[in-house]
């Protein structure tokens, strides 16, 4: 009995089995027999999906593959675009039976399998780029994909691990990132590519000749009993398919001129076009009001040349004149100028004689050749009559010669040139500018002094020219010389490095030597530091000069130590120098790596009056030449400009002691109480001392007496040649190996 109640239970689970079976099977069969098979797609994938413009139908590729392979199946197909963001998300909406297109099985967005058709197609995947240079190799390229080819780039990401893909929203985003650099490329199927680069905003894109990949077309459905069924149906209608059938219907919709313009795309092709008809439309427009203002415009320039020029001779009125030169003046306080009143002394006879024309013509001539003379930082102005000013560089007796030439002489024969008896007389008075001109730049004053010059000629003598003041014009001269010659004597050896020995009076030894500097000037012949350095100084060419010095220092260190000879070598460092060159101390470091020196053989002196003129700065770059291991010593101290409150604040390592306080005037008792306190607080201040300046034996046992051993000056060595102060060392270091 018990068995035969097992036997009846398991025929009834077999008999309710069938009828399930048979209930699914009908319920897939009136699935598949309604005819109707709703298919969800992207139409956003012109020409593979996308949306017919004029019918409204989804229609592409894809598209008619799938209703082709729907027919075979015996399918009537609905395409519904899908509203969700990915395909991933489509696939759980039950909305639709089947969605497409995948490249192979993937899990929805919500974790379900899937089952995929049979290949519809094969859709190839390129890249495009914005030019045509070497892309990195793809497991290190950055590819940026629409978010929509999520299911793609998920393959793409197992084909090329080391492949790094950005998805974005739309292709304005992907080729935005392109062209930013953001990727390198931009991955698409090939269908696609040639719809999308029909934008004319894409024309700069450039399709990679071979394509990065193949993916299948297929269409795929949740992994259940219907999906199956209608998966299996639709792969009866995909074998059904030719291959010519396939390739008519790649060909129907990539041969079709699919892309319609939007306005963007008006206005990039044609903008051009549309501009200048906007700019052409917008001129006629304003044509009249554009006349009105140039003529108004060029009225207001006329009226402004008119009163900054002459209208007669097209040189400069007064005021255009003391425009022009107190441009100048301020522009260039480094270049010696001067101002000249010159006037035709006879010029009332001529008039009378020869007629206003011809007085008219003269002025003219006149103007034409000192305006051909003139440099653009030159300015000539005609105040009244036959009155001409003229802002000048000072340039020495050739250029007076020159205009003497070119300009004077002409004028003066003018009309004896032109066949007619008449020599013109010109009296120019010339005042040389002083460095208070270009403080208090007051242009009607000089002109008042070289008027004050003309006049003498005048009154004195028929024509020429006076200085107002002769002495200033003999230093602009030799200014003028010595600055306009300074590089060439620098590169052809005219000036030298001289070099001053210090020594230890205690011992005789010498423990030291000053950089300075000779001229042998082409004109003025040899020139002391005195007579060339405020010249360079006031010119900001110091600099120049110093950098020479510094450079021909380090040289005969590094020679020296090559030659197993240690030495010392004070330089000097203005303040003219550290405005040139606000990284002084690294110039310096770079010196001494540059020749191998050690610091210590290179002390940089920097005067007193300095520190007392820009203590801030001068105090900065010491404490950096100290970090460099320079060591930095106070130069002229007690020159005239002593601040003790510099010995506080200025980390110096070495006082230079100036002797004007033993040999100037003044009681030289109180000099010498001076000079003697001053070595005692240096060296209660822990700071070193060498005084400067020592003339003779008095002075010398004066200041050992005081405990100041360290000492430079004509007593000991003259400043001298290099050939002579080697010859010297090497006698005095003979000597004290000897000892």
């Amino acid at each position: 009995m018990k068995e035969l109640k097992i036997t009846k239970r398991i025929a009834t689970a077999l008999i309710c089995a069938a009828i399930a079976l048979s209930c699914a099977v009908v319920s897939i069969l009136a699935t598949a027999s309604g005819d109707t098979l709703t298919v969800g797609v992207p139409t956003d994938r012109c020409p593979v999906i996308y949306r017919d413009a004029d019918t409204g139908e989804i229609t592409g590729i894809g598209a008619d593959l799938m209703r082709a392979a729907a027919k075979e199946a015996g399918y009537a197909v609905t395409f519904k675009a899908i509203e969700e963001g990915t395909l991933k998300e489509a696939l759980d909406n039950a909305a639709y039976n089947v969605v497409m297109p995948f490249g192979s099985a993937i899990v929805s967005a919500s974790g379900r399998s899937t089952v995929v058709s049979d290949n519809l197609t094969q859709t190839p995947f390129t890249l495009v780029t914005e030019n045509s240079g070497e892309l990195p190799s793809l497991n290190e390229l950055r590819v940026g994909m629409l978010r929509s080819l999520s299911g793609a780039a998920e393959t793409v990401r197992l084909l090329y691990p080391g492949i790094r893909i950005t998805l974005y929203d739309t292709m304005s985003e992907c080729v935005k990132a392109l062209r930013a650099g953001e990727v390198d490329a931009l991955l698409h199927n090939s269908y696609v590519w040639s719809y999308i680069l029909q934008k004319p905003a894409y024309s700069g894109l450039s399709v990679q000749p071979s394509a990065m990949f193949s993916m299948d077309f297929r269409a795929g459905a949740l992994d259940t009993i219907t999906g199956r069924a209608v998966i299996a149906r639709l792969n009866d209608g995909i074998a059904a398919l030719t291959d010519t059938r396939r390739q008519a219907v790649v060909l129907d919709h990539t041969s079709r001129r699919l892309y319609r313009y939007d306005l963007s795309d008006y206005l990039y092709e044609y903008g051009l076009i549309l501009l200048l008809g906007t700019l052409l439309f917008v001129s006629l427009l304003v044509i009249s009001v554009m006349k009105w203002r140039a003529f108004r415009l060029e009225h207001e320039k006329k009226m402004r040349y008119l009163i900054d020029h002459d209208p007669l001779t097209g040189a400069l009125s007064l005021k255009g004149f003391r425009k022009r030169a107190e441009e100048l003046l301020r522009a260039h306080p480094e270049i010696p100028y001067l101002i000249s009143y010159n006037n035709i002394k006879n010029f009332k006879f001529i008039n009378d004689s020869l007629g206003m024309e011809a007085g008219d013509v003269l002025l003219r001539f006149w103007a034409d050749k000192f305006m051909e003379a003139l440099s653009d930082m030159e300015a000539i102005g005609r105040i009244e009559g036959d009155h001409f000013v003229v802002l000048r560089r000072v340039g020495g007796d050739e250029k007076m010669r020159r205009d003497e030439e070119t300009v004077f002489h002409p004028v003066r024969n003018f009309f004896i040139d032109r066949g007619q008896e008449q020599r013109v007389q010109i009296c120019s008075g010339v005042y040389i500018l002083t460095q208070r001109d270009y403080q208090q730049i007051d242009i009607d004053h000089m002109l008042d002094f070289a008027r004050v010059a003309e006049q003498r000629v005048r009154e004195t003598r028929k024509d020429g020219y006076e200085f107002y003041n002769p002495e200033q014009w003999e230093k602009g001269k030799r200014d003028a010389d010595i600055v306009g010659h300074l590089t060439a004597a620098i590169q052809s050896g005219k000036i030298q490095v001289f070099y001053q020995p210090q020594v230890n009076y205690d011992t005789d030894e010498i423990t030291g030597m000053e950089a300075l500097c000779r001229w042998n000037h082409a004109k003025l012949g040899w020139l002391r530091p005195s007579e060339f350095i405020p010249t360079l100084e006031e010119a900001g060419l110091i600099y120049e000069l110093d950098c020479f010095v510094w450079e021909k220092a380090c040289q005969d260190l590094h020679r020296w130590n090559e030659a197993g000879k240690r030495r010392a070598i004070s330089v000097n460092l203005s303040r003219r120098d550290i405005q040139s060159n606000q990284n002084i101390p690294g110039h310096f470091y770079n010196l001494i790596q540059t020749y191998h020196l050690d610091a210590e053989q290179l002390r940089i002196e920097i005067t007193e009056t300095a520190y007392a003129e820009d203590s801030a700065t001068l105090i900065e770059t010491t404490e950096k030449l100290r970090e460099f291991g320079f060591p930095v010593e106070m130069d002229d101290f007690g020159s005239g400009y002593s601040s003790l409150h510099m010995l506080k604040e200025a980390p110096i390592d070495r006082i230079k002691l100036d002797l004007n306080f033993l040999s100037g005037a003044g009681d030289p008792e109180k000099g010498r109480i001076i000079v003697g306190y001053m070595i005692q607080m240096a060296h209660s201040l822990g700071i070193n001392m060498i005084a400067e300046g020592v003339e003779n034996a008095a002075q010398a046992r004066f200041l050992q007496s005081r405990g100041c051993s360290e000492m430079q000056g004509f007593y000991f060595y003259k400043p001298m040649s290099l050939e002579e102060f080697e010859r010297i060392a090497e006698k005095a270091e003979s000597s004290d190996k000897a000892q």
